[in-house]
């Protein structure tokens, strides 16, 4: 039998040894589920670099929509049944369509709140008829690609008359 003193030496070696196992056990464990983030962050980077990847060519391509835009408000001048305006027509829906599938959607804006995330205001319109703050011209539409600001709206915002001279000057 082995002396006392050797047994006990053992019985500390053995609790030592059973602290830095579960030491061990305590750091695998953190690093699996670093590891675990760290895929799950790269997978969302990647879906999101792949969801934003066009969003330069789309950017480029919005004052092409506005010059559709134009060309369907000149319309007036040549009769909405032309052949021409059709075509013109035509050509911006489908443009639109393919865009919309890739994510672009346009940014609501005319009779809703003025909100300084989705639009600019570049210009008051004092007027009674409706609630001040209200959007009441859409100059430039604005988009969003995949809930993600592209380009804000231009537009026109209610003022009530008569305000304040600080109300005027802003």
């Amino acid at each position: 039998m082995a002396p006392p003193h050797t047994m006990e030496t053992l019985q500390s070696r053995l609790e030592e040894a059973e602290a830095q196992v579960q030491e061990y056990k305590d750091l695998l464990q953190r690093v699996q589920a670093d590891y675990a983030n760290y895929k799950r962050r790269n997978a969302e980077e990647l879906i999101e670099g792949i969801k934003i990847a066009g969003a330069d060519l789309i950017k480029e391509l919005l004052p092409v929509i506005d010059d559709f835009e134009r060309a369907l408000g000149s319309v007036s001048n040549h009769g909405s049944d032309s052949d021409w305006a059709q075509g013109v027509a035509l050509i911006k829906g489908k443009l639109m369509a393919a865009l919309e599938q890739r994510g672009l959607s346009q940014v609501e804006s005319e009779g809703k709140p003025f909100d300084p995330t989705e639009h600019e205001a570049t210009a008051v319109e004092v007027t009674e008829d409706v609630e001040e703050g209200t959007i009441t011209v859409v100059h430039q539409r604005g988009y969003k690609l995949h809930g993600r600001l592209l380009r804000p709206a231009r537009v026109s915002v209610a003022k009530r008359p008569g305000g304040s001279q600080d109300d005027q000057s802003k």
